[in-house]
Order: structure tokens, then sequence, then C-alpha cells
């Protein structure tokens, strides 16, 4: 696993995935990888973050596109120094794919931005690419 590091106003945002076997099926196909996200604001001005857009990219260059709400039902506030962390999943129906997005946030002073999330790859171990 390893960890990748995006730096957008400021803010760090690292993600690291890691394949799930026991949840996935060659068969049908669909593999699943569970990701981890930690966002730290390094700079001075508190910010909230309100929603998020990811890409999802499998192995035959297919592309889904998620928008939403918050992250796990949360739109977390952070001060300067505040992190906040958490894990979620996606499935492919491909072995490989990659993950990148942004997250759309707000300033104390009503200033949007958005902060970049790295691409992460989610691979099944020893796969082609």
């Amino acid at each position: 696993m390893t960890r990748v590091i995006a730096i957008t106003h400021d803010f760090h945002v690292s993600a690291v995935s890691r394949y799930f076997p026991e949840r996935s099926n060659r068969n049908i196909p669909v593999f699943f990888f569970a990701y981890w996200i930690s966002i730290t604001n390094k700079g001075i001005k508190p910010a909230q973050l309100l929603s998020r857009y990811w890409q999802i990219t499998d192995a035959d260059g297919r592309i889904n596109e998620v928008n939403g709400e918050g992250i796990v039902g949360e739109q977390p506030h952070f001060q300067l120094g505040g992190n906040f962390e958490y894990n979620s999943f996606c499935h492919l129906p491909t072995e490989f794919g990659f993950m990148q997005g942004h997250y759309d946030m707000v300033g104390e002073d009503e200033t949007s931005f958005q902060i970049d999330i790295p691409q992460f790859r989610l691979s099944i171990p020893n796969s082609a690419n």
C-alpha cells in the first residue's frame, strides 16, 4: 500500500487503498477495494468541506463519476491543524483502476474553493499494470 498526497490551498489530502479478495469474485467479475483518506488543514484559515467529486477509472478506461454531499455522512469543519480521516470502498469490474477527485470547500469568509484528492491506484496484488 502506497500513500499518495496532494496539497491544495494549504490542505494536505493523503490516500491509500487495499484490495479485499474476500469481497471480490473473478467470475462476475467484481473486485472490491477499500481506501483511507486523511485531510489536514495546514493553513491559517478555517474551512468546511461541503461536497465531494470522484472520478473512478477502470482498466478498460470506463469512467464512473460520483458527486455527493459531504463525506461519510459528515461535512467536517477544519480549524488550523484540524484533521479528518475516513475510509470507504469501491468496486471495479477489472483487476485495477484509479480514483481521483476533489472536495468542495467554503472558508469562514464564505469564499469557495476546491482541494484535490490525489490519484491513487486500485489494484489486486501482482496485477499486470
